[in-house]
């Protein structure tokens, strides 16, 4: 009997007994049986915490993003033969293309965060806090991996999306993963999973696969892990309550169907182009997936007054709509998953059509190209209008996930804002409109129950991703019925898998808890000027002191004229009356230019460039005739993967440069980033 395998405790296995029988959605021809019988979930958990977690751990960021980095780089150059399988699940080239390329991408994205976080194994969060006068005592805050195992429950609809947009942020963050897909299509996950345990790219125990029935999975889980949800929101408020969930405080992301809404601004006439983006809106999101998507359009809230006109293009357009199996040319709208999903949709449907009537999709579905009717998963989109959405509310409730919408009419903006409100709770919304007042009175008035809002438009419609398409780098989740959960977001994602941790201390010891200087720590002797030391030889806190110069008036008038600058605090004394300026006062970036020429060590050596400036602040007004010095303080430093054979092995340091008066005040402050050659080049 050909099983979907299971990879747990480093190897694959079938579970037990007869397992549920996988099927083509298109044909129904069985694919394939899933079980869990028989697995010790305590152990598979147990393992990922004592195996895949010490081995993450240990990595600093840099080295867990060029692991996800090669890891992305190795299943694009394979993509194409996930396909094959992905057609089986009823989904279109397309669909097939957000699920595949869409997931890989989001490693690609995930990898590139590196940049924002320590060449360290954990994050330092935020700024010092000062605790004490004399500044001897200060606060801070560490974010370090947790010490348990990301436990995802994912959704039927994208078996690899769903798959790699979570483990890439866990991954990132230092906690290895034990992913569950939905076993309806859990062969998909299990043929992408496959190879990635056969790269090696990760360390085992990283990520583990169970496809089948999650059985007593939760019963398992520890106070270090974190359980994510994907899929119905009944499913998840179970699985949220579940005891241990409760017992342990395990951190519980749920992110859940919602009926999400697009609004037709009230300047977006017919005619306007607005109006057409909305309707190609509209209908992609009906069809793409077969509406199996957790942000596709349920509720398409119109002026009253183009109600009809929305009613005809709309259905002009799901007209075109050819149906089939998608591997057969021609085909724009696959199956959904399964049969069950079909009978669950026409449901939901039936729910609907008490108080809404259908206008598109009343007759089922004629023709099909290629695949089973009879067997295959195959339904209509169907397009629903609600004449009186605020006395029936069942279109703000019931959820048919699948090719369903309904037209709901507005008076005007405050109405399509309480409209919007009623799906209690979305992780999408948009609204098409050319009018920025419009745009913002919506967004203002209704962010507090969206996760995400798309305002499209002429001006951004041909780069637009679209109202379905969460990104990377922003948040993806909800309030109230969408879960009230929050995941991907960049920098914000990979938080939800580590512990912040306050601590207190002088800024000489948190200076070496951190490996980033904080102001105030005691100066370490470089032996040497820093210019004339390799990325390895730096270390944090070593500092140079330079020689001093004096400034001149001559020095503010030829900064003006070479720099152009003449803001009257530099050029004019007389009309400094009522101003902080008691007279004429040096360019702050003059005093930061000057600085550079104290600090500077001309001569060639390992600092290849000068690569930024960041966090640059003037705090003190400095006059003709003040004495300017520099502390120069390495403050932190990043390592850089070689490009190539040939790239020059180097890093990237960041000083702090503290420039100072005679009186020994700050004048002003910034990190500057140089980039660092390395003395063993082979790294």
């Amino acid at each position: 009997m050909n099983k979907v395998g299971n990879y747990i405790l480093g190897q694959w296995t079938e579970g037990a007994g007869d397992g549920t029988p996988l099927v083509d959605a298109s044909n129904g021809q069985l694919i394939s049986y899933a079980s869990t019988e028989g697995i010790d979930f305590g152990q598979v958990l147990d393992y990922s915490r004592k195996k895949g977690n010490p081995a993450l751990r240990k990595m600093t960021f840099q080295e867990r993003g060029r692991m996800i980095k090669a890891l992305a780089l190795h299943l694009f150059s394979m993509k194409d033969k996930y396909y094959t399988v992905s057609y089986q699940t009823g989904a279109t080239k397309i669909d097939s293309w957000i699920d595949i390329e869409g997931g890989i991408g989001n490693l690609f994205a995930n990898a590139s965060l590196r940049k924002k976080f320590p060449d360290q194994p954990y994050y330092i969060d935020g700024e010092h806090a000062p605790l004490s006068k004399g500044n001897t005592f200060i606060g801070h805050h560490i974010m370090v991996p947790k010490e348990g195992v990301a436990v995802h429950i994912n959704a039927f609809n994208f078996p690899i999306w769903g798959m790699l947009e979570k483990i890439a942020v866990n991954l990132l963050a230092g906690v290895p993963a034990v992913v569950k897909p939905a076993t309806l299509t859990s062969y998909l996950t299990e043929a992408m999973v496959r190879d990635i345990i056969k790269s090696k790219i990760l360390p085992e125990g990283a990520l583990q696969l169970i496809c089948g029935s999650a059985r007593t999975l939760l019963d398992s889980v520890e106070s270090q892990d974190v359980v994510t949800f994907t899929g119905s929101a009944d499913t998840g408020r179970m699985l949220k309550s579940h005891p241990r969930i409760i017992s342990e405080a395990v951190p519980f992301n749920m992110e859940a169907d919602s009926l999400n809404s697009s609004i037709l601004g009230l300047d977006a006439a017919p005619g306007t182009a607005e109006f057409d983006l909305f309707i190609k809106e509209v209908r992609k999101e009906m069809t793409v997936k077969c509406g199996q998507k957790c942000t596709a359009i349920r509720r398409i809230i119109v002026p009253e007054k183009w109600v009809e006109e929305v009613q005809l293009q709309l259905s002009a357009q799901l007209q075109k709509t050819t149906i089939g199996d998608p591997r057969v040319e021609g085909v724009r709208m696959g199956a959904l998953a399964g049969k069950e999903q079909v009978k669950e949709v026409q449901e939901r449907i039936a729910e609907l059509r008490k108080t809404a009537k259908v206008v598109y999709g009343d007759n089922g579905i004629l023709k099909v190209l290629g695949g089973d009717l009879e067997k295959g998963a195959f339904i209509s989109p169907v397009l629903l209008i609600e004449e009186k959405p605020f006395e029936n509310t069942a279109v703000h409730e019931v959820e048919a996930f699948g090719p369903v919408s309904t037209i709901i009419p507005y008076k005007n903006l405050d109405e399509a804002i309480q409209l919007a409100k009623m799906g209690k709770g979305s992780l999408v919304s948009s609204i098409a409109t050319y009018d920025n007042n419009i745009a913002r009175e919506y967004t203002l008035g209704s962010a507090s129950h969206h996760g995400r809002i798309l305002i499209l438009n002429r001006d951004c419609a041909k780069e637009s991703t679209g109202h379905g398409s969460p990104m990377p780098l922003l948040v993806h989740g909800g309030p109230g019925r969408a879960g009230g959960g929050e995941e991907m977001g960049g920098v914000r994602g990979v938080k939800h898998y580590m512990q912040r941790c306050a601590i207190q201390g002088s800024p000489t010891t948190l200076s070496e808890i951190t490996q980033q200087y904080q102001v105030g720590g005691k100066y370490k002797d470089p032996g040497q000027h820093l210019f004339r030391k390799h990325f390895e030889e730096l270390e944090v806190g070593e500092t140079v002191i330079t020689h001093k110069r004096t400034i001149t008036e001559a020095d503010i008038v030829n900064f003006g004229n070479v720099s152009w600058d003449h803001f009257y605090a530099h050029t004019d004394e007389t009309s400094l009356d009522g101003t902080i300026f008691e007279k004429r006062v040096a360019h702050g970036y003059f005093i930061l230019s000057a600085a550079a020429g104290l600090f500077v060590d001309a001569a060639k050596g390992p600092v290849l460039l000068n690569y930024g400036l960041e966090e640059c602040r003037f705090t003190k007004p400095v006059y003709a005739g003040a004495t300017i010095g520099v502390r120069l303080t390495v403050k932190e430093k990043v390592d850089q993967e070689k490009r190539s054979e040939d790239d020059i092995a180097k890093g990237i340091v960041k000083y702090l440069v503290d420039v100072y008066d005679e009186t020994g005040e700050t004048v002003a402050i910034a990190t500057i980033l140089t980039m660092v050659k390395k003395l063993d080049q082979s790294q």
